[in-house]
């Protein structure tokens, strides 16, 4: 019983220092001298928005878990700052669909490729079975997440 208590304490503060601390991190990381207009938040907006074709407001706010409103707010700032480019539909005016500018690519770009580098940075060492109970793992603690939201 003692060992299963350590391997829970031990686990339990690995992800509460992991949950403390990754945003943070993560602004440092990405929120370069390059990019120090936009928020950590911004970021994750300009992620939701995408590089594939154009989306319309309600399913990026959907993907965030933001009211439409919200979202106009940071938006109407990132078309502001050259990120996000903002169009209104041909065929319903009152539709309006967002995509990254050349300068959202790059903040894009830049973001994806820190996620590679923690992803790499979390199975370095790991068997390929390793990598899978760790998937399934954290595919877990996301459903978990789900329950509570």
């Amino acid at each position: 019983m003692d060992s299963n208590n350590n391997v829970y304490d031990t686990f339990n503060e690995v992800l509460v220092k992991l949950f403390t601390d990754i945003m943070h991190i993560e602004e440092k990381a990405i929120i370069t001298d390059e990019f120090k207009d936009i928020s950590n938040n911004d970021m994750h907006i300009i992620e939701a928005i995408g590089i594939d074709e154009p989306k319309n407001m309600s399913s990026v706010a959907k993907t965030l878990s933001v009211t439409v409103g919200t979202l106009t707010i940071a938006i109407n700032n990132l078309v502001k700052k050259g990120y996000v480019n903002r169009v209104r539909s041909e065929k319903d005016r009152r539709v309006v669909f967002i995509s990254l500018s050349a300068k959202g690519l790059k903040a894009y770009e830049h973001h994806a490729e820190f996620h590679k580098q923690m992803i790499k940075a979390t199975i370095e060492g790991l068997e390929a079975n390793e990598v899978t109970i760790l998937v399934k793992s954290l595919t877990n603690l996301v459903d978990f997440f789900k329950k509570w939201q």
